[in-house]
């Protein structure tokens, strides 16, 4: 499971809930505004992150998600501030395109329902 070290964790969180529908597992704040440890989860995937600080600096990943509806999830997404780094289109293994996030992770969106 990935870990990430993020400089707004906070953020990561909320759009995580809005563009992927993640559920928070767990929280251990470092002290009133950065966090120490957490857990999300999103389908049966955790993904765990943290407030970057001067030791651990941030850094992101690239990371696949496959999702029942590619077209939504990635206009949630891209709502929620992600950027396109590729158009949504049709591939033999499904529905797919990428974005990156406000945090500076990529995603690889892919489902099996087309919209066109």
């Amino acid at each position: 499971m990935p870990y990430l070290v993020l400089d707004n964790a906070e953020g990561f969180l909320a759009f995580m809930e809005t563009a992927f529908g993640a559920t928070e597992k767990y929280k251990a704040m470092r002290d009133e505004t950065r966090i120490a440890h957490a857990e999300l989860q999103v389908g049966e995937c955790t993904i765990m992150y943290a407030s970057s600080t001067d030791q651990w600096k941030a850094h992101t990943a690239g990371m696949f998600i496959y999702v029942a509806d590619a077209d939504v999830t990635y206009e949630k997404a891209l709502i929620e501030g992600a950027v396109s780094v590729m158009e949504m289109s049709d591939q033999s293994y499904g529905r797919t395109g990428g974005v990156k996030d406000p945090f500076g992770n990529v995603w690889w969106i892919t489902g099996v329902q087309s919209n066109t």
